[in-house]
């Protein structure tokens, strides 16, 4: 018989329990997610984010931003005031990974797309100052010079395919010309300019 005593005085019993109850406790809480059509189910209007803005996806994680921007809109009163529409997770099924992230030494950037102008994100990543005053941001002025990697572009979106995004051969095929003559900077303006839109248009 199992008691309370046996269980403590035990350690190899104790780790095992505490592991099947932990992998229970998980099974609960995250399998019925999947069946979700919310959790699951991309927001009506929804599309797969075209090359640049991949490509700035990339630059976007490379540069670290997500160490100070998160893109969550957290379903409080002084959240929505401030960004719109809280966040839900069918704008999220084609990211992989998701950035939704936690840190906020910039403002939320979820539904920064459209915003503001390309030139106004240009400005800002050239020299953040010039148009955010109090901005501690560094410049990406780099970014402007640095060709936008076309490469490995097709591996990348038949990658994305395995996991459900639904990019189909053609746009995989002209996926190279469309990141002929760009900048890393014009792909993460590209990619900048599309976040939480998709919600915004169902609107």
């Amino acid at each position: 018989m199992l008691t309370h005593d046996r269980i403590e005085r035990n350690q190899a019993l104790m780790i095992v329990l505490i592991i099947l109850i932990i992998a229970v406790g998980g099974l609960v809480e995250i399998v019925p997610l999947s069946f979700m059509k919310t959790m699951t189910e991309p927001v009506a209007g929804l599309k797969p984010y075209a090359p640049l803005e991949l490509t700035g996806r990339d630059v976007y994680i490379r540069e670290g931003c997500y160490n100070c921007h998160s893109q969550m809109v957290r379903p409080f009163r002084a959240e929505v005031e401030r960004y719109g529409h809280y966040s839900v997770a069918g704008e999220f099924v084609y990211d992989h990974p998701f950035q939704w992230g936690s840190k906020r030494t910039g403002p939320d950037l979820h539904r920064v797309g459209g915003r503001y102008s390309d030139e106004w994100h240009r400005l800002h990543l050239m020299n953040p100052r010039s148009v955010v005053p109090e901005s501690n941001m560094p410049s990406y002025s780099w970014l402007a010079k640095a060709a936008a990697d076309a490469e490995d572009i097709e591996a990348k979106m038949r990658a994305l395919r395995v996991v459900g995004v639904p990019y189909q051969d053609d746009a995989i095929a002209q996926a190279k010309g469309e990141l002929k003559d760009k900048t890393e900077m014009d792909a993460l303006i590209a990619y900048l300019q599309v976040l939480g839109t998709a919600l915004k248009a169902k609107q």
